[in-house]
């Protein structure tokens, strides 16, 4: 059994964070959160967003540095491989950091701080967000990316069952070394208001990225013909994208602006004042590993209309969400099917079922044990290390060498050219416990 240790100090580290808004984003801050409640130190890295850049701090003293690396491309830094390392050496030692978690696969500076860390000699821990395939350009090179990162990590974590066989399979990780941890809910901020819904009417509520991954094409068919089969129904769209001109033009040609009212981008802050709104939420995502969502919905009381892909149908138990393929008359009678049974929902009881089923401070529980594991796993050497890679490919495996030995000569040039004793440490703050499960001033 792992030894367990009275206080890590632990590096977040992903391209997604505030004042971003998404899945990871919350993930992140509200584990952060409660690891601070528990008397753990956490600090963020991420990369700086406009204005936003140098350090921060948030709710609880949690201390954010948006380094001055700007997006390239879908809020991911310009892979520079090295580009980072003096800047996240320096933070390392300045924090007096003991273990590092990288979060989300498609985040550049995840894979580089953890190669990095890795170098130094810290213990690292990676989360895996999202589902990824195998045929297509974009996922066999992420896959090889990720088996790169994989190969010397300490501890995974993925957030679903689903999720954690779809990374075994396209990194190559030995499975006693991933651990599954659901996401959760801050259900304080989501409760149920049913004075809000409208009496004469079905309200369905979709809030999503209007992307193709998101089923926002399906939403397309889908919407015109629930319109046309039910008079009383009317969709509430929330959120923007690429495919927004596409769900504009279907209201148009259908002329159902009065019936699917478009929200565009919602903020986090006032994504409950929409859900509770309606009636059913719909999920239309083409691939999900978990998906956030569909929790804060159950939460305000809305029973779940979605697309069995992914983790989803592990999400809910079976009388809260009604799935479907994804096709278009699947999903269309699937919302005819929860129109049927929304006579039966109680917004408050399934609010409270929600409440027991997740929580933030188990999250953060579990992953402390994850924590554990990795500070007692076994050291590497630069030989061992040099063997992982190898293994990864006729040509990779020799290309993934190469990378790491120039890594290593690096951070000694580093350590010459700025020794650790020249580096002022950071004193601890003292944190003031609260629950994290609290609404954040951002």
């Amino acid at each position: 059994m792992a030894e367990a240790f009275e206080q890590h100090r632990i590096l977040m580290v992903s391209d997604f964070f505030y004042p971003n808004f998404g899945g990871v984003e919350n993930h992140i801050y509200y584990l952060s959160q409660c690891l601070l409640k528990f008397g753990h130190k956490v600090v963020v890295m991420t990369h700086a967003y406009r204005k936003r850049s140098g350090v921060r701090y948030m709710t609880n003293g949690l201390k954010v540095y948006y380094i001055p690396w700007l997006p390239f491309v879908m809020q991911n830094c310009l892979p520079t491989i090295y580009g980072i390392f003096p800047i996240l050496r320096t933070i390392l030692i300045r924090e007096r950091i003991t273990l590092v978690h990288g979060h989300q696969a498609f985040s550049t500076l995840c894979h580089e701080a953890l190669l990095h860390a890795r170098t130094m000699g810290y213990k690292v821990v990676f989360t895996d967000h999202s589902l990824y395939g195998f045929a297509d350009i974009g996922s066999i090179h992420m896959n090889k990316v990720l088996q790169f990162t994989l190969a010397d990590v300490n501890q995974a974590i993925c957030v679903s069952h689903t999720s954690k066989e779809n990374t075994v399979l396209r990194s190559g990780l030995p499975p006693n070394k991933v651990f599954v941890i659901p996401n959760a809910v801050d259900t304080a901020m989501f409760k149920p208001n049913p004075n809000c819904r409208s009496c004469n009417e079905i309200v369905i509520v979709v809030i999503s990225r209007l992307v193709y991954r998101k089923g926002a094409d399906l939403l397309v068919e889908i919407i015109p013909e629930v319109c046309r089969l039910y008079p009383n129904v009317r969709f509430i769209v929330g959120g923007d994208g690429p495919k927004r001109v596409r769900l504009e033009e279907m209201r148009e040609k259908y002329s159902l602006q009065e019936r699917v009212e478009m929200l565009g981008a919602v903020p986090h802050a006032q994504v409950q004042s929409v859900l509770v709104r309606g009636h059913i939420f719909l999920n239309s995502s083409l691939t999900e590993a978990f998906c956030i969502a569909i929790l804060e919905a159950a939460s305000c009381g809305l029973l779940t209309v979605s697309t069995r892909v992914g983790g989803v149908p592990e999400v809910l138990p079976p009388d809260m969400i009604v799935l479907a393929e994804p096709v278009p008359g699947d999903m269309v009678s699937a919302i005819g099917t929860a129109i049927k049974y929304l006579p039966k929902i109680d917004p408050h009881a399934m609010h409270a079922r929600m409440k027991d089923l997740y929580s933030w401070n188990d999250v953060a529980r579990r992953t402390v044990v994850v924590y554990d594991r990795a500070l007692v796993s076994s050291p590497t050497n630069l030989l061992q290390r040099l063997m992982r890679y190898y293994e990864c490919g006729a040509w990779a495996g020799k290309l993934f060498c190469l990378v790491m030995v120039l890594d290593f000569i690096i951070w000694h040039l580093i350590e010459w050219w700025q020794p650790a004793k020249n580096i002022d440490l950071v004193p601890d703050m003292a944190v003031r416990e609260k629950d994290c499960t609290k609404d954040a001033s951002r």
